[in-house]
This record gives structure tokens, sequence and C-alpha cells, in this order.
């Protein structure tokens, strides 16, 4: 069976630090079809946090998905969504075996990769003299060479 991601692809950030970041919504197994119309409920429902004082909004329909374009007081905001097959996916779970199937071949046969834990560092411990109400007598800052 075929599996389908829904994806969103939108602007986000303001000013010179906008950019477009994608997102997989959601996964769909079954025909083409009920993907399309699972995302165009999702499109019709979708509320973006930008503009936040929308005028006009319209969804079009293209040939993989949607275009949803609102247009704000200053500028418009435009998000896309798609359907798209997953051919690959590195975090997808193992398929299960089915019942009666003999044993898998010793080359044939996955083993998960080890990814080592992730090694936190000790800090020493200070003590830090403070008042009755627990604030710093001294702040942590005064004297440091770094800050300018």
């Amino acid at each position: 069976m075929t599996t389908w991601g829904l994806i969103l692809e939108t602007t986000v950030g303001l000013g010179e630090r906008k950019h477009t970041e994608a997102y997989v919504m959601a996964h769909v197994e079954g025909p083409r079809e009920t993907a399309l119309a699972e995302l165009e409920k999702r499109a019709r429902a979708y509320s973006p946090e930008h503009p936040r004082s929308p005028k006009r909004r319209r969804l079009f329909r293209s040939g993989d998905g949607f275009l949803l374009v609102i247009d704000g007081a200053w500028q418009s905001h435009a998000t896309r969504f798609a359907v798209a097959e997953l051919m690959d996916d590195t975090d997808r779970p193992p398929p299960a075996k089915a019942v009666g199937a003999g044993p898998a071949s010793e080359g044939a046969r996955r083993v998960p990769a080890l990814e080592p834990k992730p090694v936190t560092p000790t800090l020493p411990t200070m003590t830090v003299e403070r008042d009755e109400d627990g604030v710093p007598v001294k702040p942590a800052w005064l004297g440091r060479t770094d800050l300018a």
C-alpha cells in the first residue's frame, strides 16, 4: 500500500530573517485521491501565524496540492500544501515479518545502527554566598573580563 506525505511549506520569520520551512503534517496510506482529500481538508482549516490581520484568503488547487495566499495589510503570505509519495524514511520501523515466512538470509538481515549516547560534561560545583531571600550577594557577571 502506498504511503503519502502531506507536506506544508510556509514562510516563517519577519524582515531579513524571513525564510521558507517545510513540515510533514501527516502520513496517509491508500490511493492518491484519499491523500488529496485529506490535504484539502487541512488546507481549508489551516490558519497561519502571519498575516495577523488578514484581508483576503484564496485557496488554489495545483497538480500535486494546494496554494493558500493570504493578503495582509502590508504583504501577502503564501503556504503551499503538497501530497508526495513516501519513497524512503530512515526513521521508519522495519516491516513486520509475515506469519509463516522462513528466516531471512544472514546477508539480508538489517542490523540497527547504534548511536553514541551524548556525554554531558560535569561542571564543578561552586558555593555562592546568598542573602536570606536566596539572591546571590555578588552577581555572577561581576568581575568577568569577557563582557564588553
